[in-house]
């Protein structure tokens, strides 16, 4: 049963924010605007309030699926796929609802967009199995999550790519009033840990982590591992979501049939994905061509981080955040 939102426990969570963020560590984002380190993440204020509703009234039902990642590693991707997959029976391809709708608006964000609407947000009507998706890290979980037998996936990219992905993402969306820093300020940002969301080497190591810890629960995908064998990881993915497919299914080329239509290059045909807005963004700018080269943008951050003394401060940087588990370097 979903609490109702009243006017004295908004204002009272309000102004808890407004005094928490007075005393929380501040920096500038790529764009200006102040990010604040809530919980080890930098993140901008509307989202640390939106963060803490999320902790404190999601409550988790045994059979949610929540989709992680970092922002610009694969995740209109992934809510695509996870959506495709486990309402196949219910949808066949040709009827999918991802032909009029845009997976943002399908599968939701929870701390982005339905506890940013509402500290309360109505979730009973969403049908179960119940697919959602989130950036935040994996130890900023609500319990109910972490607590529960609810399923987990997580997609990684590498972090060179992703950081050039999402600085293009914001440069090339046009955005009035936003002026971003260069390229070069922004991976002097990166360097220090101070991105949205980031520092991007702890959240991907939260969430490796936490799939070697509970395979069962947490399943953790490489971008990279995706586009080099798509249908593997469909597979992969029917299997830990608890729909796995047929015999039949896998002979009629059901695996084959998801992978072309969760594709780029299909999604990115889409009607409804060429108009409206998504946010403050076009739904298009999240399936411009320039995330996705002769490669599919894996190894695209070569193409703009040029200088060695650059190229060779991230790949050390990283060779020693992920030195250990070596999940991606």
């Amino acid at each position: 049963m979903e609490k109702i939102e009243t006017s004295a426990a908004v204002e009272e969570l309000s102004n808890e924010i407004q005094d928490l963020l007075l005393n929380l560590p501040t920096e500038k984002n790529w764009d200006g605007t102040s990010l604040y380190q809530y919980q080890g993440c930098w993140n901008r204020s509307q989202y640390v309030s939106s963060t803490i509703s999320f902790q404190r009234h999601f409550q988790a039902k045994e059979s949610d699926i929540i989709l992680t990642s970092f922002p610009k590693s694969g995740t209109t991707w992934l809510k695509a796929l996870a959506f495709t997959i486990v309402n196949r029976s219910r949808y066949p391809i040709e009827n999918s609802p991802l032909i009029t709708t845009p997976p943002h608006l399908l599968v939701p964000f929870l701390e982005v967009d339905l506890y940013t609407k509402s500290q309360y947000p109505n979730l009973e009507d969403f049908p179960n199995p119940r697919i959602l998706a989130t950036h935040v890290p994996y130890a900023s979980l609500p319990n109910s999550i972490l607590n529960s037998d609810c399923r987990i996936v997580y997609v990684a990219r590498n972090p060179l790519d992703q950081f050039i992905s999402h600085w293009n993402f914001l440069s090339g969306s046009q955005q009035q009033n936003m002026n971003l820093v260069s390229v070069e300020e922004a991976f002097e940002m990166i360097c220090n840990g101070v991105q949205t969301y980031g520092p991007v080497w702890e959240h991907i190591l939260g969430y490796w982590k936490a799939s070697q810890e509970q395979p069962h629960k947490v399943l953790f995908l490489k971008y990279e591992d995706m586009k080099e064998d798509i249908q593997f990881n469909v597979k992969n993915l029917a299997n830990f979501l608890g729909c796995p497919f047929a015999e039949d299914e896998e002979a009629q080329g059901v695996i084959e049939e998801i992978s072309k239509f969760c594709s780029f290059d299909n999604m990115k045909s889409l009607e409804v994905n060429k108009n409206g807005i998504y946010r403050r963004f076009k739904n298009e700018a999240f399936f411009r061509k320039y995330f996705f080269f002769s490669k599919g943008g894996v190894g695209d951050w070569k193409n703009y981080v040029t200088l060695p003394s650059m190229s060779e401060r991230l790949e050390k940087l990283f060779q020693g955040k992920f030195s250990g588990p070596q999940i991606l370097i």
